[in-house]
């Protein structure tokens, strides 16, 4: 891995941190709030690709068990990464890696609609289906319980992937995927 890709990878973990500065809503049906952070990993995977996407929420997860303010509300510690968002975390550097191997596959042929669909796909429906499933189970819950409840995060995931994918295209030339393909 080059330089320049930890550099990518750094700077979309700070701007993942920066997207949990958006005061968090909370939904009150589930112990989960919902986040701009989601956006955040969605972009790493669209733009950086596979490896340097899931590399920065790599990064991100660590700071986080370092203890950082880098979730909503100033959160950080290991105790979150065992808590109800356990699963939605751990699963972003999933979604992302995969995210981003598509955006790769597809890169010379790269249109909106494609990235918008392997959001909802990795970034929508993973995130929730991992994030629900060990909710549920950390909390205890009925499985279906915890996957209606993650439903209240569709509108707002539908819109972050959407906008995802809006902006990968406008600033596809500045992506080390498109630098890699130059080459």
């Amino acid at each position: 891995m080059r330089i320049k890709e930890l550099v990518y990878a750094a700077l979309f973990a700070a701007l993942i941190a920066v997207l949990g500065l958006v005061p968090p809503v909370s939904l009150g049906i589930i112990p989960v709030p919902v986040t701009a952070q989601t956006l955040g990993v969605m972009l790493a995977g669209c733009f950086l690709g596979w490896r340097t996407g899931a590399l920065s929420l790599i990064i991100f997860l660590i700071l986080i068990a370092l203890g950082l303010p880098v979730l909503p509300g100033g959160r950080g510690g290991l105790a979150i990464l065992v808590g109800p968002t356990a699963g939605y975390l751990f699963s972003w550097p999933l979604a992302a890696g995969l995210i981003g191997w598509f955006a790769e596959a597809v890169w010379p042929k790269l249109r909106a609609w494609k990235l918008f669909a392997v959001n909802l796909i990795f970034g929508v429906l993973l995130v929730n289906l991992i994030g629900a499933s060990t909710m549920a189970w950390i909390t205890n819950t009925p499985l279906w319980t915890g996957l209606a409840g993650s439903a209240a995060f569709l509108p707002g995931d539908l819109i972050k992937a959407l906008l995802a994918a809006v902006i990968t295209m406008q600033l596809r030339a500045f992506s080390p995927v498109e630098e890699k393909r130059g080459a």
